[in-house]
């Protein structure tokens, strides 16, 4: 059974670090998000804004630190955790053979109830394009069906890397208010972008004054590759 007992909780980030081959990315994040409240990460490239979303998404596990989610470490029950979230990525993830329809069925089957669907495409202003193939998509509407399945489940936490990409001023309307009504119902909304999207009342956080500095890096390196070969447990590595 899942330690987490409530969709609404708390997202504590405690002294998180990060190192991707050999290299410290980052070290001493720290923030707390409480339900209905939103972050913007922003930073220069390489400064570990992607690798950051994918720790808070359990998809990479920090060098240091811990990540709590209702007081609890996430990666001691991340796969209770993983259902709690929706990631956008890069990537779009849209089949070209596949319909619009056909995507977010099959995301509302994985993760939701498919009774959300015609609303996500009414949201997203998507409902003249249901029918369309992937491959007859332009990439503002690949974006805007990726998005869409933030609302085929009721994951309270969205982890949002560049969403704004490809979208145009309308379609970045349509985004601000999916993350309003989302917070507004005790969602916490995470994004990294280097644009200027703005969100009403978000914490920030510029990870630029966490990036390993250059003169550190041989050294960084060298003391990684020691705690390597130190290490007991070379599946943390």
């Amino acid at each position: 059974m899942s330690i987490f007992s409530s969709l609404s909780g708390k997202l504590q980030a405690c002294n998180l670090g990060c190192i991707r081959g050999e290299r410290k990315v980052f070290s001493g994040i720290n923030f707390t998000l409480n339900p209905g409240e939103s972050l913007i990460i922003s930073g220069p490239n390489g400064s570990g804004k992607s690798s950051l979303l994918r720790i808070l998404s359990g998809l990479l596990k920090p060098s240091k630190g811990e990540l709590l989610w209702q007081g609890e470490s996430v990666f001691q029950n991340i796969e209770g955790y993983r259902p709690l979230l929706n990631f956008v990525g890069h990537s779009d993830c849209i089949k070209p053979s596949m319909t619009v329809s056909e995507h977010l069925i099959f995301w509302s089957k994985l993760r939701g109830d498919q009774s959300s669907v015609e609303e996500a495409l009414e949201k997203t202003d998507l409902l003249n394009l249901a029918q369309t193939p992937g491959r007859f998509l332009s990439a503002g509407q690949k974006k805007r069906v990726s998005l869409a399945r933030l609302l085929t489940s009721g994951a309270p936490l969205w982890f949002l890397d560049e969403p704004t990409v490809t979208l145009d001023s309308e379609s970045e309307k349509i985004l601000e208010d999916l993350i309003l009504k989302h917070r507004s119902c005790e969602g916490i909304v995470v994004v990294a972008t280097h644009s200027n999207f703005k969100i009403d009342k978000a914490h920030k956080l510029n990870m630029g004054s966490h990036i390993m500095s250059e003169s550190n890096l041989t050294q960084s390196k060298l003391t990684s590759y020691q705690d390597k070969n130190s290490a007991e447990n070379w599946q943390e590595w």
